[in-house]
C-alpha cells in the first residue's frame, strides 16, 4: 500500500481515486503518520426494484380528484 503526505493526496486527489477503484488502497499520512486508507467501496448499491410492492396497497380511481371540492373551497373556487 503506498502512502502518500496531505498535500500531494490533495494535489493528485483524482489520481488516488483512479488507484482505488482499480482496486489498491492509498494510505494519507498527515506529518508521517498514516491517518486515512482510501479504498474502493465492496459493491455499488442495489438498484430499485420495480412493482416490488404490487399487491400491497391499491390506488382509488379517482385519485386525481380527491379532495377537489375541499381544495376549491380553499381557493374561493366553490359554487
Amino acid at each position: 500500500m503506498p502512502t502518500v503526505n496531505m498535500h500531494d493526496a490533495k494535489t493528485h486527489l483524482s489520481r488516488l481515486v483512479e488507484q482505488a477503484v482499480a482496486g489498491e488502497t492509498v494510505i494519507i499520512a498527515r506529518a508521517g503518520t498514516p491517518i486515512i486508507k482510501v479504498s474502493a467501496l465492496d459493491a455499488p448499491p442495489e438498484p430499485r426494484r420495480r412493482g416490488f410492492m404490487a399487491g400491497e396497497y391499491t390506488v382509488p380511481r379517482d385519485v386525481d380528484r380527491m379532495g377537489e371540492a375541499e381544495i376549491a373551497a380553499l381557493f374561493g373556487l366553490a359554487d
